[in-house]
């Protein structure tokens, strides 16, 4: 579903992948944990087409995203086609603010998609029944805690129908008696949905219960890959053992 190969990006001096190949497999759910500035988020940028690799080709449902092999290029109209396969769920809700929920979560798939409002009305108060907020379809995200901003992002993710959801470290930006509900309501589109699922986190035991495989990101590139039993109980290489005993320590 998701394929890089040989892709590579820098910003200035600094190169933050190098050489990445990666695949993911239709419906299977991966975790990408490794230190900040190690480039996990970068993936996903280039995967939501908010930045554009300098090598390689990106590929997602076996169609070309971004294409660097030569000189080759992917068409606008065609590389719009495929971006919208993809939902994305950032640190920040990104939601607009003069917007009640409901038309937060409406608003793309009547201008993309389009999606009659009815349908889209429909489908959006699905959703937000689906993430424990159908109270709330009249309310402005300024009056929603962040835990409830971040599910409805989820939800307004999940109205365009993507084939593949990015979670971008989507409790980072939470208070920490926040951060369960927002977790409980990916646990269980992982567990009911055959979405492809591509997730940064710092979240480890979270990654650990949910994730089909674990990739462990330094400096641009997978230094270890495997199940989560692998990666979290018995890592092998030493950025990985160290990189974990930091992070739990501090839990």
């Amino acid at each position: 579903m998701i394929s890089f190969s040989g892709v590579g990006k820098s910003f200035g001096d600094n190169q933050v992948l190098r050489e990445l190949d990666l695949g993911v497999a239709a419906g299977e759910k991966v975790s990408i944990i490794g230190p900040s500035g190690s480039g996990k988020t970068t993936i996903l940028r280039l995967l939501m087409t908010l930045e554009e690799p300098d090598t390689g080709l990106v590929a997602v449902d076996g169609e070309p995203l971004w294409d660097r092999r030569g000189g080759a290029v992917v068409d606008a109209k065609r590389q719009a086609a495929v971006r919208r396969k993809i939902g994305m769920v950032f640190q920040h809700f990104n939601l607009f603010p003069h917007m009640t929920v409901l038309n937060n979560v409406m608003l793309s798939p009547v201008r993309v998609l389009g999606m009659s409002r009815d349908e889209a009305e429909q489908r959006a108060v699905e959703l937000l029944q689906l993430v424990g907020l159908e109270k709330h379809l009249g309310h402005k995200p300024g009056q929603l805690s962040g835990g409830q901003q971040q599910r409805v992002a989820i939800a307004r993710a999940l109205a365009m129908r993507p084939k593949v959801m990015l979670f971008d470290e989507v409790t980072s930006a939470l208070d920490p008696e926040l951060i369960g509900e927002v977790l409980n309501v990916i646990r269980d589109l992982a567990r009911t949905t055959a979405m492809t699922m591509l997730l940064v986190t710092h979240e480890m035991r979270f990654a650990e219960e949910i994730s089909d495989r674990v990739l462990m990101f330094d400096g641009g590139q997978i230094v270890e890959s495997g199940p989560p039993s692998t990666i979290f109980q018995n890592p092998q290489h030493d950025r990985t053992q160290r990189f974990l005993k930091a992070v739990l320590e501090r839990k």
